[in-house]
């Protein structure tokens, strides 16, 4: 056995430089966050090769003295902390002091430095671990440092790197985290020459200057404000206006926990995680507890396998979370994970659950003609009146035509929406009294199409509203409100609905009674192989009861009444609302129409059904005059 020998300075560094300098992407992420730690307000990066060849950084920081220069390159040397104590409060971006060193290690790297007392500046270069005198140097207030042909002399490491474009694209992406994490901070990014990203600092954020702003805002337990001007002008030019034109603002605090930033809507989903950016005091990171309350805010209004688009910041108190986990910082610890989880998650629910009147609403983007509908914010919306000549038309029409067109049928009863009569005098004096815009902002029936879709009219044009979607959210809402609550309202049937069963399903209503009771159903076996339906949800058709039933009996039996009642209640509730919901060719009166748009004004995500597709677009007089080339 070979004896124990301790290892060359430099072999130590290469080897750290695997965890930390996987590739240009990670000397760039390590660069950045050195010149946010510096208090930089402007930040330029010039890449050759992906990064491989070039990888220059240049801002205009407080910038290093030149006695210090030597001790910026060698390993475990940091300004960050000077103690465990600073170790469990770690308010800057860097901390660990080996990331300059790992360079060194692994490529040429040359440091050129002004602090602001300075008379000029001193650079000092390092290649292989070995550090040349600092010399004076021309360079303006703040720091450059350029890292030239990565893995130089490691050439089996430097094989492992992927291709010019492959490096740039992860360069790009490190890039874009920083910059949308400080949109106070000025960024641009060229690539061999060309200029790829260029994004000016937004004055209007409130995001701190420099360290000792993140220092000052611990020491008084004061969070930040959301940075809405600043943020979503920067979130707009990394992910795109229609981004931000699908998205919701999130905004809550608790105590010292605050959560802020901008979610997209259901209808922006993507299909794959390439738009999820999370912050921790500041720090992008990647944490299953943080995703995981992510997920589930949009579990039931996101469709199928789609994914979620977000920028999101968490900002707490340092000591209560671990940061020291992993070399690259991306990967944290949470003291209180589970209080964590609750928090993200009820901020997230609460932004993406706000009602019609106000919350971001369908709205068609202006492309004319033929253009597809898209969201934007709601305050565009009242924006875009139609004069009250025509407001009034609109009501007088409704009015006109709220009349049941046929007497002797007597109203329907759906489930789920509480539908008037066909009686105008029953209507709350809406038909014959102007409504304020933001009291019915879906507007008023004006009749079917193909049975499918409701058409109403509204201050902007005209709404379309897919009947079944809309009234399935608002079933599923009412559903899992009377569950939460445990007041789930029971309809007893005047005559039992009876259908055939297996042994298994007529064991299963003997086991699982307390279950059935809970979800509103009075099931009983009336044979060996029948079983009756005396009472259910009153909110389900009872057309559907046995179709109901059988859907709730397949989910205790599959699952048991423990799992279906809980990890796989919205799935349960939301099949029952399905089976509840108004049917496509179902006719319906202009009563029981307006009925359904008033419950979606009323109801908490009602923009997507359960499914997460949408359940309503606007089209705009604007858009309808284009298409008719009206004024041409």
């Amino acid at each position: 056995m070979s004896a124990i020998h301790l290892l060359p300075d430099l072999l130590i560094n290469q080897i750290a430089a695997g965890e930390v300098i996987e590739r240009p992407a990670s000397a760039l992420k390590e660069l950045l966050e050195n010149s946010l730690d510096a208090g930089a307000t402007d930040i330029a990066v010039q890449l050759e090769m992906g990064g491989v060849k070039l990888l220059r950084v240049r801002d205009n920081g407080g910038g290093i003295a030149q006695e210090q220069l030597p001790l910026a390159l060698m390993r475990h040397a940091t300004s960050k902390i000077a103690s465990l104590d600073d170790l469990q409060r770690v308010v800057s971006m860097g901390f660990r002091g080996e990331a300059l060193a790992s360079m060194a290690a692994v490529a040429q790297i040359t440091l050129t430095s002004r602090n602001v007392d300075a008379p000029h500046a001193w650079k000092i270069e390092a290649s292989d671990g070995v550090q040349d005198n600092a010399t004076p140097a021309s360079h303006p207030h703040g720091t450059s440092i350029e890292m030239r042909e990565l893995y130089f002399n490691t050439p089996a490491r430097r094989k492992f790197l992927k291709s010019e474009n492959t490096e740039f694209a992860w360069c790009e992406e490190a890039f874009k985290r920083i910059a949308l994490s400080r949109p106070d901070v000025g960024f641009s990014l060229q690539h061999n020459g060309r200029m790829v990203w260029q994004l000016a600092a937004s004055p209007n954020s409130p995001h701190p200057q420099s360290l000792s702003r993140q220092r000052e805002r611990e020491a008084d337990s004061s969070p930040l404000p959301l940075a809405g001007e600043g943020l979503g002008e920067r979130v707009s030019a990394i992910l795109g206006t229609e981004f931000s034109q699908h998205a919701v603002t999130v905004k809550k605090q608790i105590g010292n926990l605050h959560l802020y930033g901008i979610a997209a809507l259901p209808a922006y989903s993507r299909s794959s995680r390439d738009e999820q950016y999370f912050f921790a005091n500041g720090r992008f990171v990647r944490d299953k507890v943080l995703m995981h309350a992510v997920r589930q805010a949009y579990q039931d209004i996101l469709h199928h396998q789609r994914h979620p688009a977000f920028v999101l910041f968490l900002e707490l108190p340092p000591e209560q979370v671990d940061v020291n986990v992993h070399p690259a910082k991306s990967e944290v610890r949470f003291r209180e994970s589970q209080g964590i989880h609750q928090f993200v998650f009820h901020a997230l629910q609460d932004a993406l659950s706000g009602t019609m009147g106000n919350s971001p609403s369908p709205q068609p983007s202006p492309g004319g003609r033929g253009s597809a509908p898209t969201f934007e914010p709601a305050a565009q919306q009242h924006r875009m009146a139609f004069g009250a000549e025509q407001q009034q038309a609109t009501y007088r029409l409704w009015e006109t035509q709220t009349e049941n067109p046929n007497p002797s049928q007597p109203p329907l009863i759906r489930g789920g929406a509480d539908f008037p009569s066909p009686d105008k005098g029953r209507l709350g004096g809406v038909a014959s009294s102007f409504a304020p815009p933001d009291e019915h902002p879906l507007g008023f029936a004006l009749g079917q199409l193909s049975g499918i879709y409701i058409l109403a009219q509204n201050q902007q044009g005209l709404i379309v509203v897919d009947m079944h979607a809309a009234h399935e959210r608002i079933v599923y809402e009412k559903l899992k409100t009377a569950f939460d609550q445990q007041q789930m309202p029971t309809q007893p049937l005047l005559i039992p609905v009876t259908f055939a069963a297996d042994t298994l399903d007529i064991a299963t209503v003997e086991e699982e009674q307390q279950a059935l009771h809970q979800l509103g159903f009075n099931i009983a076996p009336i044979s060996t192989h029948t079983l009756a339906v005396r009472a259910m949800p009153a909110m389900l058709k009872q057309a559907h009861a046995e179709a109901a039933a059988r859907e709730v009996l397949h989910e205790l039996r599959e699952f048991g009444a423990s799992r279906a009642l809980t990890e796989r209640r919205n799935e349960l509730l939301a099949t029952l609302a399905c089976h509840s919901a108004v049917r496509a060719n179902q006719q319906l009166s202009l009563p029981e129409m307006n009925a359904i748009l008033r419950e979606m004004e009323r109801t908490e995500r009602a923009d997507q059904c359960n499914h997460g597709r949408p359940t309503w677009f606007q089209i705009t007089l604007a858009e309808l005059d284009a298409m008719f080339m009206r004024g041409k």
